[in-house]
């Protein structure tokens, strides 16, 4: 992938003078992943992941062989090109959600933070190596071969998705409806206030950080009078940092709270963003790109891995799509910003006034920092108000109603209200259409919650999604029930009327 980047990225540059068309390339990338962020990750969590992901990385060879006899028949434009990266970021938007929910399947709670490093270490390192190997390709023979090199590794790539050995949980229940999941998943994410906050201060990061990527190869041709090795240079630089960075992430997340780390990061970037353009020769700006590639992993790895530590199993590869949507929404509007004001006032100019906007986000969102809210506990456990087995209910019955009866103090009304608040973000976040907490007018105290799923099946699927954080939250409301009996629970199904 990165070699790819490099060699259209370049490709780009050979082809036109304009800085909004090469900034463009980074758009043309990122933009499927923000139109197809929800569907993608509503596709990786409802079917067979292996085959999903044989057919994401097959679209992804077939496109590196479109584009190569392209290039090798000499008939490649600009906008050909954009339109190509284009499709191989609509690859890349299938691809991306199904590899984000698969590796905390693959390592154990407790170690998934050190592996999401380690996975960052390994991206960086690709970064490192691809941009060289491409850069020495293009230097010797040209981006054709980088191009054909990339075609040869797709289909490697697709011959060991093919032949990997995945075994997903089976449910007993019927999957999820399309429409339905991608329902489901942005109302989690709604719900969860601090996944909204890390999607927010994922889109500005990229908003602001990726004017750098974007603009480098204007940076290395217009302010160093650079060629395709220079180019390599200051990406492999950045990279380099963050892979030195990436061996001290532990050490740092012990050191600083999250939010502390995440904005020293984006203040030392944005210095360090400014330095590179005014930097007088191409040994500063090299070691001030490692500097941006070390703040970078920094706030980019803090981000992925409170992500991934949010979303439970059932719903992360819908989350983090919706997540990757705000990244990659950040990065396509934010090259685009760059581009333009680059193509206005100068490559100089654009990326200093990137580095101001970067300062400002530290200032404007100290309110929306992630550690405001806690980390919940979503180990699975058993519920205490699962139904009993009804095999009569057509699975696909619906709507279905459950109420369920509190009796509390009235003088504790006013705090079990507060309480309930959370329960209605819990309901909604499993799964529910609608919720609503009812006062009973007769009788001081007595509160009856209703909350409604589509079908029946959706309704149990709330069992298998049920956490020690629900739990918790389900004793706390039983605290505050005062009879002697449980809360008092009726499930209603829709009954079908013939007129």
């Amino acid at each position: 992938m990165w070699m790819n980047d490099v060699a259209a990225a370049w490709t780009m540059a050979s082809l036109t003078q304009s800085a909004m068309l090469i900034a463009l390339v980074q758009t043309a990338s990122s933009l499927p992943v923000l139109l197809l962020g929800v569907p993608s990750g509503a596709l990786a969590d409802i079917i067979n992941r292996k085959q999903y992901f044989f057919f994401a990385q097959m679209w992804l060879a077939v496109n590196a062989t479109a584009l190569t006899l392209i290039t090798v028949a000499g008939a490649l434009n600009p906008y050909l090109l954009l339109f190509l990266t284009f499709t191989n970021g609509i690859g890349l938007a299938m691809r991306w959600p199904i590899f984000a929910a698969i590796v905390p399947e693959v390592v154990p709670r407790e170690t998934l933070s050190s592996a999401l490093a380690l996975n960052a270490i390994a991206m960086n390192t690709s970064r490192i190596i691809g941009p060289l190997t491409a850069g020495a390709i293009i230097a010797a023979a040209g981006s054709k071969y980088v191009f054909v090199l990339n075609m040869i590794l797709s289909v490697i790539a697709m011959v060991v998705v093919m032949r990997w050995k995945y075994q997903g949980y089976v449910s007993t229940l019927p999957g999820e409806r399309f429409v339905g999941a991608m329902r489901v998943g942005m109302q989690y994410i709604w719900q969860s206030s601090r996944m909204k906050n890390i999607i927010l201060r994922a889109f500005l990061f990229f908003f602001q950080s990726t004017g750098l990527i974007a603009l480098l190869p204007v940076i290395t041709k217009e302010h160093f009078g650079g060629d395709a090795d220079t180019f390599t240079l200051l990406l492999a630089c950045l990279g380099l940092g963050a892979i030195i960075a990436g061996t001290r992430l532990p050490y740092l997340k012990k050191r600083f709270d999250l939010g502390d780390l995440m904005n020293y990061g984006l203040i030392v970037l944005s210095l360090a963003t400014t330095g590179v353009v005014l930097a007088e020769n191409l040994w500063l700006a090299s070691a001030l790109m490692m500097v941006c590639g070390a703040a970078w992993i920094s706030f980019a790895n803090s981000l992925t891995n409170s992500a991934q530590l949010t979303l439970p199993g059932w719903v992360r590869a819908r989350g983090m799509s919706i997540y990757q949507m705000g990244l990659m929404g950040g990065s396509a509007s934010g090259a685009a910003v760059w581009g333009i004001l680059a193509d206005e006032f100068g490559v100089v100019i654009s990326i200093v006034l990137s580095s101001i906007f970067g300062l400002l986000v530290v200032f404007l969102v100290r309110r929306h920092r992630i550690d405001n809210h806690p980390l919940e506990d979503l180990s699975p456990v058993c519920p205490i108000e699962r139904p009993l087995h009804t095999p009569d209910i057509d699975l696909h019955a619906g709507p279905v109603i459950i109420s369920i009866e509190y009796k509390t103090l009235p003088e504790k009304a006013d705090e079990f209200k507060k309480l309930m608040a959370k329960a209605r973000k819990s309901r909604l976040r499993q799964g529910a259409l609608s919720w609503s907490l009812f006062q009973d007018t007769e009788h001081p105290g007595k509160f009856v919650e209703d909350y409604v799923f589509e079908t029946w099946a959706d309704y149990l699927r709330r069992f298998d999604r049920f956490t020690a954080e629900d739990l918790k939250m389900q004793e706390e409301r039983h605290r505050y029930h005062i009879d002697a009996q449980p809360p008092k629970i009726t499930r209603r199904v829709a009954a079908t009327i013939k007129d």
